[in-house]
Protein backbone atom coordinates (compact mmCIF):
# COMPACT_ATOMS: atom_id res chain seq x y z
CA UNK A 1 0.00 0.00 0.00
CA UNK A 2 1.30 3.36 -0.75
CA UNK A 3 1.96 6.31 1.83
CA UNK A 4 -0.76 8.31 2.12
CA UNK A 5 -0.03 11.88 0.27
CA UNK A 6 0.55 15.17 2.07
CA UNK A 7 -2.81 16.87 2.57
CA UNK A 8 -1.29 20.21 1.72
CA UNK A 9 0.15 22.01 -1.19
CA UNK A 10 3.30 23.02 0.90
CA UNK A 11 3.73 19.88 2.61
CA UNK A 12 3.46 18.35 -1.28
CA UNK A 13 5.97 20.79 -2.65
CA UNK A 14 8.58 19.70 0.35
CA UNK A 15 8.81 16.41 -0.80
CA UNK A 16 12.42 15.56 -2.33
CA UNK A 17 12.91 14.77 -6.27
CA UNK A 18 14.93 11.82 -6.65
CA UNK A 19 17.72 11.83 -8.95
CA UNK A 20 17.92 9.90 -12.06
CA UNK A 21 21.24 10.26 -13.37
CA UNK A 22 20.20 7.45 -16.52
CA UNK A 23 17.25 5.39 -16.80
CA UNK A 24 18.60 1.23 -18.41
CA UNK A 25 15.38 -0.48 -17.57
CA UNK A 26 14.38 -2.69 -20.49
CA UNK A 27 12.20 -0.68 -22.85
CA UNK A 28 13.10 2.72 -21.19
CA UNK A 29 12.18 5.38 -23.65
CA UNK A 30 16.19 6.66 -24.97
CA UNK A 31 14.48 10.17 -25.62
CA UNK A 32 11.03 9.81 -25.38
CA UNK A 33 9.50 11.60 -21.98
CA UNK A 34 8.88 8.72 -19.67
CA UNK A 35 8.30 9.14 -15.62
CA UNK A 36 11.32 8.44 -13.31
CA UNK A 37 9.07 5.40 -11.82
CA UNK A 38 4.91 3.97 -11.73
CA UNK A 39 1.79 4.83 -13.63
CA UNK A 40 1.46 7.68 -16.09
CA UNK A 41 -1.37 8.18 -18.56
CA UNK A 42 -2.41 12.04 -20.00
CA UNK A 43 -0.56 15.11 -20.62
CA UNK A 44 -1.73 17.43 -19.10
CA UNK A 45 -0.96 21.48 -18.14
CA UNK A 46 0.76 22.07 -21.24
CA UNK A 47 2.23 25.65 -21.15
CA UNK A 48 4.79 27.57 -22.05
CA UNK A 49 6.16 30.55 -19.60
CA UNK A 50 9.59 32.32 -19.07
CA UNK A 51 11.30 29.99 -21.85
CA UNK A 52 10.07 27.23 -19.61
CA UNK A 53 7.69 24.21 -21.21
CA UNK A 54 6.08 22.22 -18.42
CA UNK A 55 4.53 19.16 -18.76
CA UNK A 56 1.97 17.98 -16.21
CA UNK A 57 0.62 14.51 -16.72
CA UNK A 58 -1.69 11.78 -14.78
CA UNK A 59 0.37 10.17 -12.66
CA UNK A 60 0.11 7.34 -9.76
CA UNK A 61 2.64 7.28 -7.43
CA UNK A 62 1.58 3.98 -5.80
CA UNK A 63 2.03 1.43 -8.06
CA UNK A 64 2.78 0.70 -12.39
CA UNK A 65 -1.19 0.21 -12.92
CA UNK A 66 -3.90 3.30 -13.11
CA UNK A 67 -4.99 4.05 -9.28
CA UNK A 68 -5.84 7.61 -7.85
CA UNK A 69 -4.95 10.05 -9.91
CA UNK A 70 -2.41 13.23 -9.56
CA UNK A 71 -0.55 15.52 -11.50
CA UNK A 72 3.09 14.85 -12.29
CA UNK A 73 5.22 17.48 -13.37
CA UNK A 74 8.54 17.82 -15.70
CA UNK A 75 9.91 21.11 -17.02
CA UNK A 76 12.25 21.19 -20.24
CA UNK A 77 13.80 24.12 -22.24
CA UNK A 78 13.44 22.43 -25.68
CA UNK A 79 10.83 20.27 -24.97
CA UNK A 80 13.43 17.26 -25.37
CA UNK A 81 15.40 17.00 -22.29
CA UNK A 82 13.41 17.14 -19.10
CA UNK A 83 13.71 17.67 -15.53
CA UNK A 84 11.63 15.74 -13.07
CA UNK A 85 9.42 18.33 -10.72
CA UNK A 86 7.45 17.42 -7.54
CA UNK A 87 3.93 16.19 -7.69
CA UNK A 88 1.74 19.04 -8.45
CA UNK A 89 -1.59 17.62 -7.47
CA UNK A 90 -2.72 15.86 -4.72
CA UNK A 91 -6.15 14.53 -4.43
CA UNK A 92 -8.27 16.02 -1.74
CA UNK A 93 -12.05 15.77 -0.43
CA UNK A 94 -13.35 16.52 -3.84
CA UNK A 95 -12.03 13.68 -5.63
CA UNK A 96 -8.99 12.77 -7.91
CA UNK A 97 -7.44 14.38 -10.17
CA UNK A 98 -8.18 13.76 -13.63
CA UNK A 99 -6.93 15.48 -16.73
CA UNK A 100 -7.19 19.06 -17.66
CA UNK A 101 -5.28 22.35 -18.95
CA UNK A 102 -3.06 25.21 -17.92
CA UNK A 103 -3.20 28.81 -18.31
CA UNK A 104 -0.71 32.08 -17.06
CA UNK A 105 -3.06 34.73 -15.73
CA UNK A 106 -1.03 37.77 -17.19
CA UNK A 107 -3.50 39.78 -16.73
CA UNK A 108 -4.44 38.22 -13.52
CA UNK A 109 -8.03 38.14 -14.02
CA UNK A 110 -8.61 35.80 -11.18
CA UNK A 111 -6.92 37.95 -8.59
CA UNK A 112 -4.56 34.60 -7.73
CA UNK A 113 -1.17 37.26 -8.82
CA UNK A 114 0.40 40.09 -9.12
CA UNK A 115 1.37 42.07 -12.04
CA UNK A 116 5.25 41.29 -11.57
CA UNK A 117 4.05 37.86 -10.13
CA UNK A 118 1.23 36.34 -12.50
CA UNK A 119 -0.54 33.17 -11.39
CA UNK A 120 0.28 29.89 -13.27
CA UNK A 121 -3.71 28.69 -12.99
CA UNK A 122 -4.65 24.59 -13.23
CA UNK A 123 -7.71 23.73 -14.67
CA UNK A 124 -8.80 20.07 -14.08
CA UNK A 125 -12.06 17.32 -13.54
CA UNK A 126 -12.33 15.84 -10.09
CA UNK A 127 -13.17 12.54 -9.73
CA UNK A 128 -15.03 11.49 -6.55
CA UNK A 129 -14.78 8.05 -6.77
CA UNK A 130 -17.53 7.30 -3.65
CA UNK A 131 -19.83 8.81 -6.10
CA UNK A 132 -18.94 6.67 -8.64
CA UNK A 133 -19.03 3.49 -6.40
CA UNK A 134 -23.04 5.02 -5.43
CA UNK A 135 -23.78 4.90 -9.06
CA UNK A 136 -24.31 8.60 -9.14
CA UNK A 137 -23.58 10.33 -12.46
CA UNK A 138 -22.36 14.08 -11.20
CA UNK A 139 -19.38 12.94 -9.50
CA UNK A 140 -17.04 14.59 -12.32
CA UNK A 141 -16.69 18.48 -11.58
CA UNK A 142 -14.02 21.14 -12.35
CA UNK A 143 -11.66 22.38 -10.13
CA UNK A 144 -8.81 25.05 -10.46
CA UNK A 145 -5.62 25.62 -8.05
CA UNK A 146 -2.57 28.52 -9.09
CA UNK A 147 0.74 28.57 -8.28
CA UNK A 148 2.97 31.13 -7.80
CA UNK A 149 6.41 30.25 -8.13
CA UNK A 150 5.80 28.77 -11.71
CA UNK A 151 4.38 25.73 -10.93
CA UNK A 152 6.49 24.26 -7.87
CA UNK A 153 4.29 24.82 -5.40
CA UNK A 154 -0.06 25.19 -5.41
CA UNK A 155 -2.94 26.68 -3.97
CA UNK A 156 -6.62 24.96 -4.24
CA UNK A 157 -9.14 27.60 -4.45
CA UNK A 158 -11.75 27.66 -2.02
CA UNK A 159 -14.54 27.91 -4.01
CA UNK A 160 -14.04 24.71 -5.90
CA UNK A 161 -15.63 23.10 -7.55
CA UNK A 162 -16.02 25.90 -10.26
CA UNK A 163 -18.13 24.42 -12.42
CA UNK A 164 -20.33 21.23 -10.69
CA UNK A 165 -22.42 18.67 -12.58
CA UNK A 166 -26.06 18.32 -13.43
CA UNK A 167 -26.02 14.42 -13.63
CA UNK A 168 -23.67 13.77 -16.85
CA UNK A 169 -21.56 10.66 -16.30
CA UNK A 170 -18.60 11.67 -18.07
CA UNK A 171 -18.23 14.86 -18.00
CA UNK A 172 -14.15 16.41 -18.18
CA UNK A 173 -10.99 17.29 -19.08
CA UNK A 174 -11.34 21.36 -19.63
CA UNK A 175 -9.18 22.45 -22.36
CA UNK A 176 -9.07 26.72 -21.76
CA UNK A 177 -7.32 29.35 -23.27
CA UNK A 178 -7.77 33.05 -23.36
CA UNK A 179 -9.55 34.29 -26.52
CA UNK A 180 -8.56 37.88 -27.71
CA UNK A 181 -11.60 39.13 -30.13
CA UNK A 182 -13.63 38.57 -27.20
CA UNK A 183 -11.63 39.05 -24.00
CA UNK A 184 -12.42 36.01 -22.42
CA UNK A 185 -11.27 32.72 -20.88
CA UNK A 186 -12.68 29.93 -23.38
CA UNK A 187 -13.01 26.26 -21.82
CA UNK A 188 -13.91 23.64 -24.18
CA UNK A 189 -14.67 20.03 -22.06
CA UNK A 190 -16.56 16.89 -23.05
CA UNK A 191 -19.49 15.62 -22.01
CA UNK A 192 -20.03 11.88 -22.69
CA UNK A 193 -21.13 12.12 -26.36
CA UNK A 194 -19.88 15.76 -27.53
CA UNK A 195 -18.23 18.82 -26.33
CA UNK A 196 -19.65 21.72 -24.52
CA UNK A 197 -18.10 25.38 -24.67
CA UNK A 198 -17.83 28.20 -21.92
CA UNK A 199 -16.15 30.93 -20.84
CA UNK A 200 -14.92 33.50 -18.18
CA UNK A 201 -13.76 36.69 -16.79
CA UNK A 202 -11.91 35.24 -14.40
CA UNK A 203 -11.45 31.89 -14.36
CA UNK A 204 -13.61 30.94 -11.50
CA UNK A 205 -17.04 31.69 -12.74
CA UNK A 206 -18.44 30.21 -15.96
CA UNK A 207 -20.84 30.42 -18.13
CA UNK A 208 -22.19 27.77 -20.56
CA UNK A 209 -22.08 29.24 -24.42
CA UNK A 210 -22.78 26.15 -26.87
CA UNK A 211 -22.30 22.73 -27.83
CA UNK A 212 -20.39 20.48 -30.75
CA UNK A 213 -20.78 16.87 -32.07
CA UNK A 214 -23.72 15.31 -30.91
CA UNK A 215 -24.41 14.42 -34.35
CA UNK A 216 -20.71 14.94 -35.80
CA UNK A 217 -17.48 12.25 -35.89
CA UNK A 218 -17.31 9.29 -34.35
CA UNK A 219 -18.76 7.99 -31.41
CA UNK A 220 -17.69 4.19 -31.29
CA UNK A 221 -16.93 5.26 -27.15
CA UNK A 222 -16.46 8.36 -24.92
CA UNK A 223 -15.14 11.96 -26.13
CA UNK A 224 -12.04 12.55 -24.28
CA UNK A 225 -9.46 15.52 -23.82
CA UNK A 226 -10.85 18.20 -26.08
CA UNK A 227 -8.07 20.96 -27.19
CA UNK A 228 -9.55 24.20 -29.08
CA UNK A 229 -7.31 26.61 -31.43
CA UNK A 230 -6.82 28.44 -34.49
CA UNK A 231 -4.08 27.30 -37.01
CA UNK A 232 -3.40 29.37 -40.86
CA UNK A 233 -3.98 27.05 -43.53
CA UNK A 234 -0.37 26.57 -45.05
CA UNK A 235 0.62 29.00 -48.00
CA UNK A 236 -2.57 31.53 -47.36
CA UNK A 237 -3.62 34.35 -45.11
CA UNK A 238 -6.85 31.89 -44.16
CA UNK A 239 -7.13 30.93 -40.47
CA UNK A 240 -9.44 28.16 -39.33
CA UNK A 241 -10.25 26.43 -35.94
CA UNK A 242 -9.13 22.92 -34.99
CA UNK A 243 -10.99 20.78 -32.34
CA UNK A 244 -9.10 17.71 -31.40
CA UNK A 245 -11.18 15.33 -29.51
CA UNK A 246 -9.43 11.85 -28.06
CA UNK A 247 -12.22 8.97 -27.86
CA UNK A 248 -12.16 5.40 -26.29
CA UNK A 249 -13.60 2.81 -27.77
CA UNK A 250 -13.53 3.94 -31.81
CA UNK A 251 -10.58 4.73 -33.05
CA UNK A 252 -9.73 3.60 -36.68
CA UNK A 253 -7.60 0.49 -35.69
CA UNK A 254 -9.01 -0.45 -31.89
CA UNK A 255 -9.36 1.23 -28.94
CA UNK A 256 -8.14 4.80 -27.91
CA UNK A 257 -7.34 7.15 -30.77
CA UNK A 258 -8.04 11.35 -31.85
CA UNK A 259 -9.89 12.64 -34.01
CA UNK A 260 -9.90 16.19 -35.13
CA UNK A 261 -12.54 18.90 -36.64
CA UNK A 262 -11.52 21.96 -38.74
CA UNK A 263 -13.93 24.44 -38.87
CA UNK A 264 -14.84 28.05 -37.46
CA UNK A 265 -15.26 29.07 -33.56
CA UNK A 266 -16.58 32.89 -33.45
CA UNK A 267 -16.30 33.03 -29.04
CA UNK A 268 -19.46 30.97 -28.61
CA UNK A 269 -19.67 28.37 -30.92
CA UNK A 270 -17.75 26.24 -32.81
CA UNK A 271 -18.98 24.87 -36.17
CA UNK A 272 -17.49 22.19 -39.06
CA UNK A 273 -19.11 21.73 -42.34
CA UNK A 274 -16.39 18.45 -42.31
CA UNK A 275 -18.32 15.42 -43.64
CA UNK A 276 -15.64 12.14 -43.03
CA UNK A 277 -14.10 11.52 -40.00
CA UNK A 278 -10.20 12.69 -39.58
CA UNK A 279 -7.28 11.39 -37.46
CA UNK A 280 -4.38 12.71 -36.18
CA UNK A 281 -2.69 9.59 -35.81
CA UNK A 282 -3.75 6.03 -37.20
CA UNK A 283 -1.44 3.85 -35.29
CA UNK A 284 -2.79 2.80 -32.19
CA UNK A 285 -0.48 4.76 -29.54
CA UNK A 286 -1.32 7.77 -29.79
CA UNK A 287 -4.10 9.24 -27.26
CA UNK A 288 -5.19 12.21 -25.49
CA UNK A 289 -3.20 14.26 -26.84
CA UNK A 290 -3.20 18.03 -26.69
CA UNK A 291 -1.14 21.54 -27.27
CA UNK A 292 0.84 23.96 -25.40
CA UNK A 293 -0.97 26.97 -24.00
CA UNK A 294 1.58 30.23 -24.48
CA UNK A 295 3.49 29.65 -27.76
CA UNK A 296 2.79 32.07 -29.95
CA UNK A 297 -0.33 32.08 -32.33
CA UNK A 298 1.48 30.71 -35.32
CA UNK A 299 2.71 27.87 -33.45
CA UNK A 300 0.94 24.68 -32.16
CA UNK A 301 2.49 22.00 -30.50
CA UNK A 302 1.11 19.01 -30.05
CA UNK A 303 2.02 15.94 -26.95
CA UNK A 304 0.09 12.57 -26.98
CA UNK A 305 0.15 9.95 -24.29
CA UNK A 306 1.99 6.55 -26.46
CA UNK A 307 -0.50 4.02 -25.44
CA UNK A 308 -3.95 2.19 -25.99
CA UNK A 309 -6.74 1.73 -23.27
CA UNK A 310 -6.57 -1.85 -24.59
CA UNK A 311 -3.52 -2.95 -23.05
CA UNK A 312 -2.02 0.23 -21.25
CA UNK A 313 -2.18 -2.00 -17.98
CA UNK A 314 -0.53 -4.70 -19.20
CA UNK A 315 2.74 -3.87 -20.92
CA UNK A 316 5.67 -5.52 -20.51
CA UNK A 317 7.18 -2.67 -18.39
CA UNK A 318 8.36 -3.17 -14.06
CA UNK A 319 9.63 0.01 -12.92
CA UNK A 320 7.63 2.43 -14.85
CA UNK A 321 4.51 2.23 -17.30
CA UNK A 322 4.10 4.79 -20.38
CA UNK A 323 5.92 7.17 -22.59
CA UNK A 324 4.38 10.21 -24.23
CA UNK A 325 5.03 10.49 -28.15
CA UNK A 326 7.32 13.20 -29.48
CA UNK A 327 6.01 17.03 -29.60
CA UNK A 328 5.27 17.59 -32.70
CA UNK A 329 4.26 20.82 -34.95
CA UNK A 330 0.82 20.71 -35.96
CA UNK A 331 0.30 22.30 -39.34
CA UNK A 332 -2.95 23.19 -41.46
CA UNK A 333 -3.22 22.34 -44.84
CA UNK A 334 -6.07 22.20 -47.97
CA UNK A 335 -5.94 19.08 -50.75
CA UNK A 336 -8.79 20.54 -53.80
CA UNK A 337 -12.13 21.50 -51.01
CA UNK A 338 -10.60 19.09 -48.11
CA UNK A 339 -8.51 20.40 -44.85
CA UNK A 340 -6.00 18.20 -43.26
CA UNK A 341 -3.60 18.72 -40.02
CA UNK A 342 0.00 17.41 -40.34
CA UNK A 343 1.80 16.51 -37.05
CA UNK A 344 5.82 16.00 -37.31
CA UNK A 345 8.16 15.95 -35.24
CA UNK A 346 9.83 19.41 -33.73
CA UNK A 347 12.96 20.77 -35.29
CA UNK A 348 14.55 20.44 -31.83
CA UNK A 349 15.05 17.14 -31.88
CA UNK A 350 17.55 17.21 -34.56
CA UNK A 351 19.71 18.62 -32.39
CA UNK A 352 20.05 15.22 -30.30
CA UNK A 353 21.13 13.15 -33.51
CA UNK A 354 24.99 12.45 -35.07
CA UNK A 355 26.16 13.08 -37.56
CA UNK A 356 24.25 10.41 -40.16
CA UNK A 357 24.76 7.89 -42.24
CA UNK A 358 23.88 9.13 -45.85
CA UNK A 359 23.15 6.13 -48.40
CA UNK A 360 21.96 8.13 -52.35
CA UNK A 361 20.06 5.42 -52.84
CA UNK A 362 19.04 1.07 -52.08
CA UNK A 363 16.91 -1.16 -54.55
CA UNK A 364 13.94 -2.91 -52.89
CA UNK A 365 15.12 -6.45 -52.38
CA UNK A 366 18.46 -5.26 -49.89
CA UNK A 367 18.86 -4.78 -46.47
CA UNK A 368 21.79 -3.28 -44.22
CA UNK A 369 22.96 -3.50 -40.45
CA UNK A 370 22.35 -1.20 -38.56
CA UNK A 371 23.89 -0.40 -34.56
CA UNK A 372 21.67 1.54 -32.23
CA UNK A 373 18.71 1.09 -34.64
CA UNK A 374 16.27 1.56 -31.50
CA UNK A 375 17.72 4.97 -30.91
CA UNK A 376 17.82 6.57 -34.78
CA UNK A 377 15.82 8.42 -36.64
CA UNK A 378 15.54 6.55 -40.22
CA UNK A 379 14.53 8.69 -43.33
CA UNK A 380 14.41 8.23 -47.43
CA UNK A 381 11.91 8.87 -50.11
CA UNK A 382 9.89 7.21 -52.61
CA UNK A 383 9.66 8.99 -56.08
CA UNK A 384 7.51 6.88 -58.12
CA UNK A 385 4.00 6.19 -55.74
CA UNK A 386 2.58 3.74 -58.00
CA UNK A 387 4.35 0.76 -56.46
CA UNK A 388 4.40 -1.20 -53.80
CA UNK A 389 6.91 -0.87 -51.14
CA UNK A 390 7.90 -2.03 -47.49
CA UNK A 391 10.51 -1.18 -44.58
CA UNK A 392 11.11 -3.49 -41.86
CA UNK A 393 13.49 -3.79 -38.86
CA UNK A 394 14.52 -7.05 -37.53
CA UNK A 395 16.68 -8.84 -34.89
CA UNK A 396 18.94 -11.64 -35.14
CA UNK A 397 15.91 -14.09 -33.01
CA UNK A 398 14.09 -13.14 -36.25
CA UNK A 399 11.50 -10.37 -34.87
CA UNK A 400 10.17 -7.80 -36.90
CA UNK A 401 8.05 -4.92 -37.65
CA UNK A 402 7.20 -3.13 -40.95
CA UNK A 403 5.76 -0.37 -42.52
CA UNK A 404 3.83 -0.95 -45.95
CA UNK A 405 2.52 1.01 -49.01
CA UNK A 406 -0.23 -0.55 -50.98
CA UNK A 407 -0.17 1.91 -54.33
CA UNK A 408 -3.28 -0.03 -55.62
CA UNK A 409 -5.53 1.26 -52.24
CA UNK A 410 -3.28 4.18 -50.91
CA UNK A 411 -2.81 2.62 -48.22
CA UNK A 412 -0.06 2.86 -45.64
CA UNK A 413 -0.24 0.29 -43.03
CA UNK A 414 2.00 -1.54 -39.96
CA UNK A 415 2.44 -4.77 -39.12
CA UNK A 416 3.87 -6.07 -35.29
CA UNK A 417 2.11 -9.46 -35.32
CA UNK A 418 6.16 -10.40 -35.14
CA UNK A 419 7.77 -7.91 -33.54
CA UNK A 420 8.83 -9.07 -30.10
CA UNK A 421 6.70 -9.74 -27.20
CA UNK A 422 2.82 -9.56 -28.34
CA UNK A 423 1.06 -12.15 -25.99
CA UNK A 424 0.15 -9.99 -22.60
CA UNK A 425 -3.20 -8.67 -24.45
CA UNK A 426 -5.00 -10.65 -26.97
CA UNK A 427 -5.38 -7.81 -29.07
CA UNK A 428 -1.93 -6.24 -29.49
CA UNK A 429 -0.44 -8.08 -32.05
CA UNK A 430 -3.46 -8.87 -33.79
CA UNK A 431 -4.17 -7.21 -37.73
CA UNK A 432 -2.41 -4.93 -39.23
CA UNK A 433 -2.46 -0.93 -38.34
CA UNK A 434 -4.07 1.02 -42.06
CA UNK A 435 -3.97 4.70 -42.86
CA UNK A 436 -5.02 6.19 -45.81
CA UNK A 437 -2.46 8.14 -47.82
CA UNK A 438 -3.27 11.83 -47.68
CA UNK A 439 -2.06 13.13 -50.65
CA UNK A 440 -1.14 12.28 -54.37
CA UNK A 441 -0.06 8.93 -54.74
CA UNK A 442 1.77 9.76 -57.68
CA UNK A 443 3.30 12.29 -56.23
CA UNK A 444 6.74 11.21 -54.23
CA UNK A 445 6.62 9.99 -51.05
CA UNK A 446 8.88 11.29 -48.31
CA UNK A 447 9.24 8.88 -44.85
CA UNK A 448 10.94 9.35 -41.74
CA UNK A 449 10.43 7.41 -38.65
CA UNK A 450 11.40 7.48 -35.10
CA UNK A 451 12.60 4.15 -33.67
CA UNK A 452 13.00 4.23 -29.48
CA UNK A 453 13.56 1.14 -27.83
CA UNK A 454 9.71 0.83 -27.62
CA UNK A 455 8.43 2.65 -29.93
CA UNK A 456 7.91 3.22 -33.83
CA UNK A 457 6.61 6.33 -35.40
CA UNK A 458 6.29 6.73 -38.78
CA UNK A 459 5.36 10.10 -41.18
CA UNK A 460 4.53 9.83 -44.40
CA UNK A 461 4.85 13.31 -45.97
CA UNK A 462 5.76 15.53 -42.99
CA UNK A 463 3.34 13.96 -41.50
CA UNK A 464 -0.13 14.23 -43.74
CA UNK A 465 -0.07 10.56 -42.35
CA UNK A 466 1.18 8.81 -39.21
CA UNK A 467 1.10 5.64 -37.04
CA UNK A 468 2.81 5.61 -34.19
CA UNK A 469 3.14 1.98 -32.49
CA UNK A 470 4.40 0.86 -29.26
CA UNK A 471 6.98 -2.38 -30.00
CA UNK A 472 8.48 -4.70 -27.49
CA UNK A 473 11.38 -6.67 -28.53
CA UNK A 474 13.10 -9.14 -27.08
CA UNK A 475 16.58 -7.79 -28.22
CA UNK A 476 17.19 -4.76 -30.49
CA UNK A 477 16.55 -4.56 -34.48
CA UNK A 478 19.55 -4.70 -35.89
CA UNK A 479 18.70 -4.88 -39.45
CA UNK A 480 16.58 -2.84 -41.63
CA UNK A 481 15.41 -4.17 -44.75
CA UNK A 482 13.81 -2.76 -48.20
CA UNK A 483 11.60 -4.09 -50.22
CA UNK A 484 9.77 -3.32 -53.52
CA UNK A 485 9.51 -4.58 -56.63
CA UNK A 486 11.06 -1.78 -59.40
CA UNK A 487 11.20 0.25 -56.13
CA UNK A 488 14.78 2.64 -55.36
CA UNK A 489 14.42 4.31 -51.83
CA UNK A 490 16.83 7.06 -52.22
CA UNK A 491 18.59 10.53 -50.24
CA UNK A 492 18.61 8.02 -47.35
CA UNK A 493 19.54 9.03 -44.01
CA UNK A 494 20.29 7.08 -40.36
CA UNK A 495 20.89 9.17 -37.53
CA UNK A 496 21.13 8.00 -33.78
CA UNK A 497 19.77 9.90 -31.78
CA UNK A 498 21.33 10.65 -28.30
CA UNK A 499 19.89 9.23 -24.57
CA UNK A 500 18.08 12.29 -22.75
CA UNK A 501 18.84 10.37 -19.86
Amino acid sequence: MSKKPPTSSAEASSMPVKNYPKFKEPYRSHYHFTPPEKWMNDPNGLVFYNNTYHLFYQYYPGDIVWGPMHWGHATSKDLISWKHQPIALYPDEHGLIFSGSAVMDLKNTSGFGQPEKPAMVAIFTYHLMAGEKASRNDYQTQGIAYSLDEGQTWTKYDGNPIISNSGIKDFRDPKVFWHEPSQKWIMVLVAGDHAKIYNSANLKEWTHLSDFGKHQGAHGGVWECPDLFPLQVAGTNQTNWVLLVSINPGAPNGGSGTQYFVGDFDGNTFTSNQKETLWIDYGTDNYAGVTYNGLSNDQRTFIGWMSNWNYARDTPTEVWRSAMTLPRKLTLHKNKNEYYVKNYPIASAKSYEGNPIVLPAIPGGNSIAADALQQSRIQFEITDGTKDFSIAFSNDQGEIYSLNYDASKGLIYTDRSKSGQIDFEASFGKGTHEAPLMADVHQPLTVTIHLDASSIESFINEGATVLTDQVFPNVPYNQIQFNGEGVNFKNIEIANIASIW
